[in-house]
């Protein structure tokens, strides 16, 4: 009888050994599918250079959130892409559905809204200056460039419609037509680089140089593949938007899925990253979808989130 048992102690011991086993594995593939492994990398990485790099990029860790999920009114759902207009001193957004184009103030007020017709999609934007905008259409991969509607008196519009086939476009046909194509742009205004965010499956990265330098020529712009640079260091289960900091030269992406802004500089250094998820940069509650996010001229980061909510972003003075 005493054999008996201590062969069924060892067989517990020996089950319970494998369940921890079983446990550790899945917690380590939960850790390695969600990037926490990496996560934790870069933050040791990061913190490694705060004294060299805080002063001379845009920091994220310095950040606070200023407007916290403020709904923006007039704006029941699909609230989607960000970008700033230094010369309007305003933000615009999009919607795809219905297809809009939305003025809004730094506080996140509309200000202006125009319906674009014949648009399929639109996704995402960026301000490329004298008065441009480059909308993207998703499933379609098309980047149109169009005016924004100003009246005599150098202001926006109110209200117009603005027609599709009234512009002109260019696309990329890079990817199967899906819901995963150009989901993020951003542009460097002194280097006429435009950067195109491929959502997932994969995560990609393209820079579409000449884009105003060929306005008057004809559309004619150089495309480079800079996938190599998020798949080695963007730490991220997609891409659901971008932006460029004009002053130091660096690409900031965001992440719906993994809560996260990431800084990289030209080369694909990661500077920094902030998290979005509950607690981290003052925020009451993690945002839930963040589909845009923009940088002003004073450095304050945007961020607007499905269906219709709106964060500002301050850093801290070091």
């Amino acid at each position: 009888m005493k054999a008996k048992a201590l062969f069924t102690h060892i067989l517990k011991i020996r089950l319970w050994v494998w369940i921890v086993l079983c446990l550790i594995l899945l917690g380590a593939f939960q850790l390695h599918i969600h990037h926490l492994d990496d996560r934790l990398y870069y933050w040791y990485k990061t913190t490694q250079h705060t004294k060299t790099w805080q002063n001379q990029s845009t920091w994220l860790p310095a950040y606070q959130v200023e407007i916290d999920a403020k709904p923006v009114v007039g704006i029941k759902n699909n609230l989607s892409g960000l970008t700033y207009d230094p010369d309007l001193d305003l933000l615009w957004a999009v919607t795809n559905g219905p297809n809009e184009l939305l003025a809004l103030s730094t506080a996140g007020e509309i200000q202006a809204r125009y319906q674009l017709k014949g648009f399929d999609d639109v996704e995402a934007l960026a301000y490329l200056g004298q008065g441009q905008l480059v909308i993207a259409e998703e499933r379609k991969q098309n980047l149109v460039i169009i005016k924004i509607p100003i009246q005599q008196d150098g202001t926006q519009k109110p209200t117009a419609t603005l027609q599709y086939g009234e512009y002109p476009s260019i696309t990329l046909a890079l990817w199967d037509e899906d819901n995963k194509g150009i989901e993020g742009l951003a542009y460097d205004l002194k280097n006429d680089r435009l950067y195109v965010a491929k959502e997932r499956d994969p995560i990609q990265l393209l820079e579409v140089s000449g884009i105003q330098a060929s306005l008057k020529q004809g559309l004619s712009v150089q495309v480079r593949n800079l996938s190599n640079i998020v798949k080695d260091n963007v730490f991220a289960t997609d891409l659901s938007s971008a932006t460029f900091d004009q002053k130091n030269g660096h690409l900031i992406l965001l992440s719906d899925e993994s809560k996260l802004l990431i800084e990289l500089t030209a080369e694909g250094q990661v500077i920094s990253f902030r998290s979005l998820s509950r607690g981290f940069a003052g925020l009451r509650r993690g945002i839930p979808q963040a589909e845009g996010v923009s940088m002003d001229d004073d450095g304050n980061l945007y961020v607007v989130s499905e269906p219709n909510l709106f964060y500002r972003f301050t850093r801290d003075a070091q």
